[in-house]
């Protein structure tokens, strides 16, 4: 039962991220396109946003979140050590973003955005961060 968990959770996991990282992609070229006046792309990128955000983001963080939960129920040794609290902590952060991305989601959508594709190519860095940091914690459980 624990490997297949653990698929689900890595599947889950791959999903989100990709999310994560093609979200703020699409912000980008969104302040991109509102710099430019460019309206038929606004409108693409709206729905693109919204799609992604919905229908992929959001489901696979919560099948994270499930999966993950899970595993930690069957093996909860694993909340006595260091590494899964810092694993832990970097999952808090991860869902914080992906709230602040759902911010700019709605700010967007209402076309009050203000921030500037290179805020959002910043913004886009973040779960890069976040991503290696998890898998480095999970592979080594370096404490």
């Amino acid at each position: 039962m624990y490997l297949w968990l653990k698929a689900l959770h890595l599947m889950a996991v791959v999903t989100w991220f990709a999310a994560l990282f093609y979200l703020p992609r699409l912000y980008v070229y969104h302040a991109t396109a509102r710099d430019n006046g460019d309206e038929q792309a606004i409108s693409y990128f709206k729905t693109m946003e919204r799609k992604l955000y919905r229908g992929i983001m959001t489901p696979s963080m919560i099948a994270v979140l499930i999966f993950g939960g899970w595993m930690l129920y069957l093996v909860p040794e694993w909340f006595s050590q260091g590494w899964m609290h810092a694993k832990l902590a970097l999952v808090v952060l991860l869902i914080a973003y992906h709230h602040v991305c759902l911010i700019y989601l709605k700010q967007f959508a209402q076309d009050r955005c203000t921030k500037g594709h290179v805020f959002f190519r910043w913004l886009n860095e973040a779960p890069v961060i976040a991503l290696v940091a998890i898998i480095l914690l999970a592979v080594v459980k370096p404490f």
